[in-house]
């Protein structure tokens, strides 16, 4: 088929988008007619990979993708020769906030990585993320405000509200609800000034949730939460639609919990305790696959010190050099003192396993929140890293972190899979991840709507930066 007769069949856009000077420094590849040819590719779908591809992307998108000896490539494409190369979907992680938290004792730090964090996650092949919770939404929306009309790097954000929560953890970025009441208002408020999605947090009641789902479904937008006050189990026969970390957040199991009190302290033990085929812990996955619930893993904030890198992923260039050495601080401290923890972190890999063979959507996420360890971009990609060491295969892995957010964002027909008419939202790997998985550390363009930007300059150009700003 040659590309002519493609071209009469994909509705391209008419207009290109518009960059300021600043944002097209990071541009290394702009062209109305583009062809990536002789990749493997990795579609997104969790099929098997194929071998000596050609992608033709005309005005943004993708007007065809198939085997190089008999896909057309027309004069005045540009073209990239990408053997030896890997191409998957544009990034699309759903528990990406952009504020970066400590806990470092006594203070828990919510600081708003306005200018680092967007092009980090960008930087590693995140074209579009969900920011699950927000600190500052303001903040946020005029981030995404900003990249969208082309005058700062970064990718399509959905912009969750700010915490729904009753007053209990002292984190002096969340204004606190005392009633449904007020959740439904705090909802409706950030509702009309752009927020897409809600978060509800650890001390809420049932009351509180049902309003906010009530609330938010209505206006077609979807609510997930990080439980603690409510079970998973609660949750899913009120409607929630996400929950966040896995099993991890899990209050169902529990000894003795009291409805709407959060047993802060006991939920941990209670899944350390749990042998990790336990037929209870089962039945839970059943019943939110059932009730149509997706799970988010966000195993780089739960990777243990011993035995693994200070931060997953890489990235220790990022950090301001006060945040690093008090981050390598913590990480020392808990070097061989943290073995339970590795044991549920492992428990929890099998548990997502599970929950996806089952039928289970999950999707991933990064949360850089928790020691500081967790820093953008570079977790992004190391997610794909822990997702194979969990037991699936890249493909799958792949899926997880693209077509499975797609979906639940209600955005597959656009984004989340290399596939003809699809936007042209990629990233070029240099090398093969299912020969050497950590080849997925070597992104080299990450394309947003046919534009490709270098990974490697954005990684660069905030170095020094996390902590600061």
């Amino acid at each position: 088929m040659g590309i002519l007769f493609v071209a009469s069949l994909v509705s391209y856009q008419t207009n290109a988008q518009q960059f300021t000077s600043f944002v097209k420094q990071f541009i290394s590849v702009n062209a109305d007619t583009l062809a990536l040819i002789h990749a493997k590719i990795v579609d997104g779908t969790g099929n098997a990979s194929k071998n000596d591809q050609t992608i033709i992307i005309i005005k943004g998108r993708i007007a065809k993708a198939g085997n190089s000896a008999t896909t057309t490539v027309s004069q005045s494409a540009k073209v990239i020769d990408c053997s030896g190369k890997t191409i998957i979907p544009g990034m699309v992680m759903m528990h990406e906030h952009l504020f970066y938290g400590e806990s470092l004792p006594p203070n828990y730090l919510g600081l708003e990585m306005p200018i680092s964090f967007p092009r980090l996650y960008f930087a590693g092949g995140a074209t579009t993320i969900r920011t699950a919770g927000s600190t500052e939404p303001q903040t946020d929306l005029n981030i995404k405000k900003s990249i969208d009309a082309g005058s700062m790097p970064g990718p399509d954000i959905d912009v969750t509200g700010p915490y729904i929560e009753r007053e209990f953890l002292p984190i002096p970025e969340i204004q606190f609800i005392k009633s449904p009441g007020e959740a439904e208002k705090e909802v409706a408020y950030w509702m009309e000034r752009g927020c897409t999605s809600f978060k509800v947090y650890m001390n809420i009641t049932k009351d509180d949730l049902k309003a906010v789902i009530t609330l938010a479904h209505k206006n077609n937008l979807k609510v997930t939460g990080h439980l603690c006050s409510i079970t998973y189990r609660e949750a899913a026969e009120l409607g929630i639609d996400n929950l966040e970390h896995g099993f991890i957040p899990s209050s169902d199991f529990v000894t003795g919990k009291k409805v709407n009190v959060c047993a802060f302290g006991a939920v941990t033990p209670s899944l350390k305790k749990l042998d990790v085929n336990n037929e209870a812990m089962k039945d839970l996955m059943k019943f939110l696959i059932e009730k149509k619930v997706t799970l988010t893993s966000t195993l780089p904030v739960f990777e243990p010190a011993t035995g693994r890198e200070m931060i997953p992923g890489g990235g220790e260039n990022a950090l301001a050099l006060q945040v690093k050495e008090a981050v390598e601080k913590t990480y020392n401290g808990s070097l061989g003192k943290d073995s339970s923890d590795a044991a549920l972190f492992k428990k929890e890999m099998v548990w997502e396993k599970q929950f996806a063979d089952m039928g289970g959507r999950l999707m991933a996420g990064v949360d850089p929140t928790g020691n500081g360890r967790t820093i953008p971009g570079y977790a992004d990609r190391h997610v794909l890293e822990l997702l194979v060491e969990a037991g699936f295969t890249f493909p799958q892995a792949v899926k997880i972190c693209s077509l499975n957010a797609a979906e639940y964002l209600g955005r597959d027909k656009e984004i989340g899979s290399i596939a003809e008419g699809k936007r042209a939202d990629l990233v070029l790997i240099n090398g093969d991840p299912e020969k050497e998985i950590k080849a997925v550390r070597n992104t080299e363009i990450v394309f947003k709507n046919g534009v490709g930007f270098d990974s490697k300059k954005l990684f660069e150009s905030v170095n020094g930066k996390v902590g600061l700003y």
